[in-house]
């Protein structure tokens, strides 16, 4: 049953969300928590809400009462609208004099295709605003005690999609640079090519033993975490049958969860490491 709109605070000055315009907004990891003030303006305020496959059922709770509620996900391998359609759709609605919003999984312009459905209604004339939202790859992480970035481990992080459009590894990607350059490297749909990106980063030098984590459903009560390495990920991903949606993260820092797997530590499963770098002397340690 759909909530009641969280009161916001006048002082604030949220703006107000027009007849005829769309909104392009994040829904962040999954974690309704994490949504940010303006979608759940927004979603209180919708005449029409149009969603992605990676927002999660708690997120719609927030829609207004009324408001229509169309599905428009797109996963791979399985039976997606068209990008061109949804599009369409968004621009129809719009010129119906409708408060649209588009509801995207994560940020919208991180691998989530906003940018393409941004320029559509540009070039139909529709007005729009971006709301971004909380990145798996960021928050996503965060929720499995993996932080992208320590000042012990790099100061480089390389975000990248495992597959282009046409669902193949995307040759776009300078493997061996990236493998080169960055010490921490978080993949977006990555797990159906896994072995042959692991391949690849082996080719370009990463150790066989360098730390990956594969999060599946980050941030939601769903969600799985494998802590593997660069030889083992394919492996270790085909044993445990983790399953899309999955962030991967390669680097040093996946050896933090060891001390900071905060949702672990809350439900009595982990003991925290007090040091899992290793890079404390004796005499800091004591």
């Amino acid at each position: 049953m759909p909530m009641s709109p969280l009161s916001v605070p006048a002082r604030l000055q949220l703006p107000p969300f027009e007849p005829g315009w769309v909104w392009l907004t994040g829904a962040g990891p999954g974690d309704p928590g994490l949504l940010t003030l303006s979608a759940v303006h927004a979603l209180g305020q919708a005449d029409v809400v149009v969603y992605d496959a990676l927002v999660d059922p708690a997120v719609l709770e927030f829609v207004r009462p009324g408001a229509a509620v169309e599905y428009a996900g797109k996963r791979g391998g399985k039976p997606s609208a068209k990008q061109r359609d949804i599009s369409l759709r968004l621009v129809e609605l719009a010129r119906a004099g409708k408060r649209v919003l588009r509801l995207k999984g994560g940020d919208p312009f991180v691998f989530g295709r906003g940018g393409e459905e941004a320029l559509a209604l540009v070039e139909a004339g529709v007005p729009f605003r971006i709301v971004p939202g909380v990145t798996a790859g960021i928050g996503g992480l965060a929720y499995a005690g993996i932080p992208v970035t320590h000042r012990e481990t790099n100061h480089t992080v390389t975000f990248l999609t495992g597959h282009d459009s046409s669902g193949l590894v995307p040759d776009s990607v300078d493997w061996p640079s990236v493998a080169r350059g960055s010490p921490v490297i978080v993949m977006y749909m990555a797990l159906k090519h896994l072995g042959a990106i692991c391949q690849r980063l082996l080719e370009a030098g990463r150790g066989p033993r360098e730390p990956v984590a594969l999060v599946s459903q980050a941030s939601t009560a769903k969600q799985q975490v494998v802590e593997t390495t660069i030889a083992g990920a394919a492996a270790d991903a085909a044993a445990t049958q983790i399953a899309p949606p999955a962030i991967v993260v390669v680097g040093e820092v996946v050896r933090l969860r060891a001390a900071l797997d905060w949702l672990g530590a809350l439900e009595g499963r982990r003991t925290p490491t007090a040091d899992p770098l290793g890079t404390r002397s004796q005499s800091q340690a004591g």
